[in-house]
């Protein structure tokens, strides 16, 4: 029972003293939006965390050499972005897709809500709601119509939307506009 303990003693302290292999910078930027209505005043508070992650490699890992130099390898980026609604209640969104996005020569805002997304003008009048669903896609909320929707790889917003009438379904894709 002693060499037991003995053991697994030495091995927790050999795995404490292994030494670092990754470089990790955390990043957090917090946003306080006040919104001043009839209703009085509320904060919306949208705080975003990015972690990046690099594996530490050497060129030479196996040379003689005292000194070696750190071979290039990839970075890791996670972000996550958490919003405290003016009630109190707290989401966490994978990835923020707020930005500027054009369609037929018309720019649009998408911005976080306290449950989604809203789609304004740039009179920023409220054209939409985005709301996600489980599968990794969204729906889109119009005035006169009812979309699905998703991002494509360019970040691009691309929505489906049936035509009763028709009977087809027409694709609008939101090009999103570098800042």
């Amino acid at each position: 029972m002693k060499n037991i303990m003995t053991l697994a003693f030495a091995l927790l302290l050999s795995a404490s003293m292994q030494a670092q292999n990754t470089n990790v910078t955390d990043v957090t930027k917090k946003t306080i939006t006040t919104v001043k209505d009839s209703d009085g005043t509320k904060q919306v508070v949208k705080e975003q965390n990015i972690r990046a992650k690099q594996n530490i490699e050497l060129e030479n890992a196996d040379s003689k050499a005292l000194n070696k130099n750190l071979k290039d390898s990839p970075v890791e980026m996670v972000s996550t972005t958490t919003v405290t609604n003016p009630d109190g209640t707290t989401r966490t969104v994978a990835m923020d897709r707020s930005a500027a996005y054009q369609y037929n020569g018309v720019n649009y805002m998408l911005a976080l809500d306290p449950s989604g997304y809203v789609v304004t003008d740039v009179n920023n009048v409220q054209i939409g709601l985005l709301r996600a669903t489980t599968n990794n896609s969204f729906i889109f909320k119009g005035k006169n119509s009812i979309s699905i929707g998703y991002f494509d790889v360019e970040g691009n917003l691309v929505l489906d939307t049936y035509d009763d009438a028709s009977d087809k379904v027409t694709t609008r894709t939101f090009i999103k506009m570098e800042r």
